[in-house]
């Protein structure tokens, strides 16, 4: 099986690489994909080397998949080229996250939706994936009436030239700057661009994306998103309100039997989650429960994952593996 990684040099696509090793996804031929000053570079996959081609010449080789990270613009451009060619897209950037013919998949909440019929499959934002993975199992039970939520987001949400920006502030270095200000330190209430009303794009994604996954548009969701001094791992204060009122101990019995989430609280003990135990790991870990003494029927959550990992590279290998029953019926 031929598996094209459309930006296979950037910090997601390297991610992709090893999440699909590690998850011993059956690939016969590695095709990495980049810009073009990365044409001819060497990708070490499984032990062996791919050279780095160009998007036209992938897909003349009509990969099964290809899993895109190469932001929206590109993806807008040659997905559909992809699609045309046989082969199916898993897209990690914003293109068709919202759009109403295609579907936004978090597989532990919505993968049941996948057909045969899908040849492009965005993937949603790091921040709602790991959201609603932990908040789904308790909307089955309690059903969701709104949603606040505060983020505490990695550097590595932005990219390479993110990190490095720390590291250089971290070791007194001038260089390129990521961000508008210094993020050694400091906090930055602000991902991605604002919009009229207010919010950041990052934070309207969560509002309207967390809608379409979760199948319920009566879903209320304001969210602030915040950018920390943290390499790896986006953390989340969750405060939620449900129709129907809760039991604690109920709560905690379904947070831990839910798929892809590690209840992780215990404060009398200290345990609870953060980032820097979710690295490299591709569950959401909760914890800090506690009823809201201050509203009705409400519920406070911290949710950490590895924003890499499940919040992208992991998340989109999972739908492929998803959509595998498809694409072996016409391999």
């Amino acid at each position: 099986m031929k598996i094209a990684v459309v930006g296979a040099t950037g910090l997601v696509g390297e991610n992709m690489l090893r999440v699909l090793e590690e998850r011993k996804f059956p690939v016969s031929t590695l095709i990495p994909v980049a810009s073009e000053k990365s044409i001819g570079k060497l990708v070490n996959y499984s032990g062996k080397d791919y050279p780095v081609i160009s998007v036209e010449n992938a897909i003349r080789e009509q990969p099964q998949f290809a899993l895109f990270s190469a932001g929206k613009e590109t993806s807008l451009k040659w997905a559909p080229e992809f699609a045309r060619a046989g082969t199916r897209v898993i897209d990690n950037s914003s293109a068709w996250r919202m759009h109403p013919d295609y579907k936004l998949i978090v597989p532990e909440v919505n993968g049941d939706i996948l057909d045969e019929n899908d040849m492009i499959i965005a993937n949603p934002n790091c921040s709602t994936i790991q959201m609603v993975v932990a908040l789904n199992p308790l909307h089955l039970k309690y059903k969701i009436k709104r949603i606040i939520v505060s983020t505490y987001q990695s550097v590595t949400g932005t990219g390479r030239k993110a990190v490095t920006q720390l590291e250089n502030e971290r070791n007194g270095i001038k260089g390129t700057m990521a961000y508008p200000y210094t993020i050694d330190k400091n906090c930055l209430p602000h991902i991605d661009v604002f919009e009229d009303n207010g919010y950041t794009k990052e934070e309207m994604k969560m509002v309207r994306e967390t809608k379409k996954i979760m199948r319920d548009d009566t879903i209320q969701v304001t969210a602030t998103a915040v950018r920390v001094p943290v390499v790896g791992g986006h953390s989340e204060s969750v405060n939620v309100t449900f129709e129907k009122d809760f039991n604690l101990k109920d709560v905690f019995e379904i947070l831990k039997d839910a798929p892809g989430v590690i209840l992780y609280d215990d404060v009398a003990n200290l345990k609870y989650p953060m980032p820097i135990m979710s690295h490299n790991r591709d569950e959401v870990f909760v914890g800090r429960i506690r009823r809201d003494e201050s509203a009705e029927k409400s519920l406070n959550l911290w949710v950490v994952a590895d924003n890499l990992r499940k919040g992208a590279a992991t998340n989109a290998v999972q739908i492929a593996e998803r959509l595998m029953k498809f694409v072996e019926a016409n391999v």
